[in-house]
């Protein structure tokens, strides 16, 4: 399937920024699961001072702002060429060990009721125990706006049992890592029925299975990724994958709008 993209970023502050630096991991990259045709990384009101391949394999950029102007846009997108592998990214790749994915995060750190999910998951083969675990987390927690946060985490969100895709990943791979799986974070789009326009990305979770390799759950959706999706960056949880995050200083207030179009 072929998709076109656009995401843009766009900040506006009422009066002069002091400093700011955004880190983006805004740019896909070609493999099992997609081939990239075009893609432009278009940014105004900011100046890049580096890019880099992260840890992860994760296409990164570094842009700063300081002073004028009020207004700091970022504008990604292009034609991603995306193929349906039944959720199956392929192996494991890149500068950080496998090992890595077996280590808790802040954002995933197991309570009682992610020990509790984990123990409910009956003995099978590796991927049918992931598909379980899939669909128990699908049929636990709600899709819900607004009820968390960046900053929730997996145990708060299942105790609540609602959330976004954020949560439902961080849930999965709390769970899976308690089931002795690495597991990690992706962030990228989906193409989704009847809408264009979105005010966000989207999110799902990896797992790696001995015979596969790193296999893609969207709880979510309850579906292991297909041709609709499209990837962008991998990390052990939100904050290491996610597009776009920063810091700034100064008594400036920033007001930000994000339009995603993602299309057939």
């Amino acid at each position: 399937m072929r998709l076109k993209i656009t995401h843009r970023t766009e900040y506006r502050y009422d009066v002069p920024l002091q400093y700011g630096l955004q880190r983006l991991r805004l740019t896909p990259l070609s493999g099992s699961t997609q081939a990239i045709v075009s893609w432009a990384l278009k940014i105004e009101g900011a100046r890049e001072e580096l890019r880099f391949v992260d840890q992860f394999g994760n296409d990164t950029r570094l842009v700063s702002v300081e002073g004028d102007p009020h207004v700091v846009s970022v504008e990604a997108g292009g034609i991603i060429e995306s193929f349906d592998t039944s959720g199956i990214t392929g192996q494991h790749q890149g500068f950080a060990p496998l090992w890595l994915f077996q280590r808790q995060t802040a954002l995933t750190v197991p309570g009682e009721e992610i020990e509790h999910l984990a123990a409910t998951i009956q003995p099978a083969s590796e991927l049918d125990r992931l598909h379980d675990l899939m669909d128990a987390i699908a049929s636990r927690v709600h899709y819900a706006v607004g009820v968390t946060d960046a900053a929730t985490t997996a145990e708060q969100a299942l105790k609540l049992g609602s959330g976004v895709c954020q949560d439902h990943a961080h849930i999965f791979i709390a769970a899976a890592r308690c089931l002795g799986f690495p597991a990690r974070y992706v962030s990228g789009y989906l193409l989704m029925d009847g809408t264009v326009n979105q005010v966000a990305s989207h999110a799902w979770a990896e797992a790696h299975v001995s015979a596969l390799g790193w296999v893609a759950f969207d709880a979510a959706n309850r579906i292991s990724p297909d041709e609709r999706y499209v990837r962008l960056a991998v990390g052990r949880d939100y904050r290491e994958a996610t597009p776009v995050s920063g810091i700034r200083l100064g008594q400036a207030s920033e007001a930000l709008a994000v339009q995603i179009t993602v299309e057939q």
